[in-house]
């Protein structure tokens, strides 16, 4: 999986840095655009503009073939735009009105632990060790929840927390919905698609609800909150897809459980947000627990593919699929992974050896030649 032919080896780890210290950092920055900009409109302004930049670095180095299609693909494209940028992006800079950003963070690192439970409801088995790590996890989230209200947020609506729970299912669903439908070959286009869809529906939102932009009226720190969105997610992106093609997955998904403690340091240093003992030790309880879910998922991964039980591994993955997506993974997404999507692992037991590695090459191809 590595390839250090025309790349140093550094460099696969400079981008995984990358991923973990910008997807970590947009949480702080959705809290600073926030302050003056109304929520859904700078959400959907903002994917609206990194769609917009992603699919135009397909037209310069793939070219418009890359944005080849069928309907199915394009129906997976749109729902999982709905269901990762506009439910779950969309709810998460809501609930930052009310939610301190690390919390946010924190709520978020849920992710993976509803994967397992929405493949346990579709039929699948996850292992033994994967479903006490969901029980660990949820035990967290209670424990989080209960220290009540993280000191430092811009308010302390009761469903705040809530909404950024509500948005992690969204984040799941769409995980879960596209590895097992039917996706655009290039997963760099699928991103784009995905992201001026969920653009289109948050700023429709934002009309629809009554928020209007005054521009005047907006901050500096809104603004450059807004803008590190925009281009350092799209690099984050890049340096994703990159990182996933010459890493082994199991190291890259470790952003999963780096983000959220890279939010609440800077929550903490930036913004002056202070975790009382509940709310830190519920904290380490999710992040354990994601940890123990990662590494078992991972593990199965491993077995799955062993050469004894090669021959089983393709009813595995649907008939037409080329991997995971790369826009469950984050963000995808521009901004998508706040969460940033931690859902690496957690879809499938893939037998190309891991969730995401046949994106990886075509993205890997699209960076690189």
């Amino acid at each position: 999986m590595t390839d250090t032919r025309t790349h140093p080896p550094w460099l696969a780890w400079a981008a995984l840095g990358v991923v973990y210290v910008v997807w970590g950092s947009t949480y702080l920055a959705i809290r600073f655009s926030v302050e003056t900009m109304p929520a859904l409109l700078s959400a959907g302004f903002r994917f609206l503009v990194s769609g917009a930049l992603l699919c135009l670095g397909v037209l310069l180095f793939a070219g418009p073939r890359a944005f080849r299609m069928t309907r199915p693909q394009f129906g997976t494209a749109a729902l999982v735009g709905f269901l990762l940028p506009a439910w779950g992006n969309g709810l998460v800079v809501v609930a930052e009105r009310d939610v301190a950003s690390g919390l946010a963070a924190l709520l978020v690192a849920s992710i993976p632990l509803y994967v397992v439970v929405l493949r346990r409801i579709i039929g699948q088995r996850p292992p033994p060790v994967t479903l006490l790590g969901v029980a660990v996890g949820f035990a967290g989230l209670v424990v989080l929840l209960l220290g009540g209200p993280v000191a430092g947020a811009h308010g302390s609506a009761w469903f705040g927390p809530w909404l950024v729970l509500l948005a992690a299912l969204g984040w799941a669903c769409g995980t879960v919905a596209g590895s097992r439908l039917p996706v655009p070959p290039n997963p760099v286009t699928f991103s784009a698609v995905g992201m001026l869809i969920g653009g289109a529906v948050l700023s429709a939102g934002g009309w629809a609800s009554g928020e209007s932009l005054n521009l005047a009226a907006v901050s500096t720190e809104s603004w450059l909150g807004w803008a590190y969105c925009v281009v350092f997610g799209s690099i984050a992106f890049s340096a994703y897809v990159y990182a996933l093609g010459r890493l082994p997955v199991s190291t890259v998904a470790t952003y999963a459980y780096v983000n959220p403690v890279i939010a609440v340091l800077l929550g903490v240093w930036l913004a002056g947000e202070r975790f009382g003992p509940a709310q830190l030790a519920g904290g380490l309880i999710v992040l354990a627990a994601v940890v123990l879910v990662i590494r078992a998922e991972a593990r199965a991964s491993t077995a799955a593919t062993s050469p004894d039980q090669a021959t089983a591994a393709p009813a595995m993955q649907k008939p037409g699929r080329t991997g995971a997506n790369s826009f469950g993974r984050g963000e995808a997404r521009g901004c998508v992974s706040e969460s940033e999507g931690a859902s690496t692992v957690w879809t499938d037991a893939a037998p190309a050896g891991a969730p995401g590695a046949e994106d990886a090459k075509e993205g890997r191809r699209w960076l690189s030649d």
